[in-house]
């Protein structure tokens, strides 16, 4: 998983309390867009995620934590040898 310097800081900044469960949930997906229709059941209760943009399904991707009091937005680029999940924007309130 790669970060953006802003990304990273607020990241670093989150609370201890499920935000590096998420980033592990994304790091050990077979497809962290969670594409189809059973998709979403295999997440955890408090993790959805969902395309930032409707009209983009396979651009960036938001996964919000925790009922909306936080989000880490990604980008995933399937690659054979290395997959690679760029994060650009994390919040936490």
């Amino acid at each position: 998983m790669d970060w953006t310097v802003e990304a990273l800081q607020e990241f670093e900044s989150m609370p201890d309390d499920g935000v590096p469960a998420a980033r592990a949930e994304l790091i050990t997906a077979l497809d962290p867009y969670y594409r189809g229709i059973d998709a979403d059941p295999s997440l955890p209760h408090w993790i959805t995620v969902r395309p930032l943009a409707s009209t983009s399904p396979g651009g960036p991707h938001i996964a919000d934590l925790a009922g909306g009091r936080g989000w880490l937005v990604f980008t995933f680029i399937r690659r054979h040898a290395d997959p690679q999940i760029t994060v650009t924007d994390a919040f936490w309130a």
